[in-house]
């Protein structure tokens, strides 16, 4: 099993990663490591994708998997049970671990430097345009100088193409981000990374890192909706380690 581990100088208790397609037991379009219950693959390979996962990352408790549906909701109070609807989850208590899901989406994970809370976020497009991060930072209570963030695998500046409507709405809300769009035939070449980069550093957030690890230009290692149609997901997870 593969995943990709931030390089960021966050607190050695706060634990982070995003997997790869690698390592698991889906077939087919979902092959190996898929770990989401929502794209049509066999539930009981998925389970034990999810068991695998927890196993050798040596999680402390099963991820919160969350209904994600490209708005900015932010799950600070988590339920008993069930997929909440929401592209955010928080935790500030160790060993809640967040996750969130993706196969061309960014994933940006999201600490503070004392290592006392954590965050995972879901920013497609349409979540970054409807406030995903800004919700996402203002639910985590820190003053921006102490925040870190880590951008994670998504669709690369040069697959990622879009229409009039899409650089407009970013355009809309900061007419800085169209440095993040170039123009082909007639669309738009968009960088997801970029776009959240500026999002952050609006907010204050300078101390930005990861992106660049593109899903649609790596098949072999990374699933990617834009590229396959029906495909699988791979996660981003965050959590706080007991540290007695």
């Amino acid at each position: 099993m593969e995943w990709l581990t931030p390089d960021w100088p966050a607190p050695a208790w706060v634990r982070a990663c995003s997997t790869t397609r690698s390592g698991g037991v889906s077939l087919g379009p979902f092959a190996s490591l898929n770990l989401s219950d929502r794209v049509g693959d066999d539930p009981e390979r998925v389970v034990r994708n999810r068991t695998l996962l927890a196993e050798r990352l040596s999680l402390p408790a099963a991820p919160l998997w969350l209904e994600q549906v490209h708005g900015c909701q932010v799950v600070t109070v988590w339920p008993d049970n069930g997929c909440p609807p929401a592209d955010a989850a928080l935790a500030v208590e160790p060993s809640r671990v967040c996750a969130v899901m993706t196969a061309d989406c960014l994933p940006v994970l999201l600490c503070d430097d004392q290592g006392t809370r954590v965050a995972a976020v879901h920013a497609g497009w349409r979540g970054l345009t409807a406030g995903i991060i800004e919700q996402t930072v203002a639910a985590l209570a820190v003053a921006p100088e102490h925040l870190l963030a880590w951008l994670g695998p998504a669709i690369g500046p040069d697959a990622f193409v879009v229409g009039d409507e899409v650089r407009a709405l970013f355009i809309a809300g900061d007419p800085v981000a169209s440095a993040a769009f170039r123009p082909t035939a007639g669309r738009w070449r968009a960088d997801l990374w970029e776009l959240a980069r500026l999002r952050l550093e609006r907010l204050g957030i300078t101390r930005v890192y990861g992106g660049g690890a593109c899903t649609f230009s790596q098949p072999e290692r990374f699933f990617s909706y834009r590229r396959d149609g029906l495909t699988g997901r791979q996660a981003s997870l965050i959590w706080l380690a007991p540290t007695d």
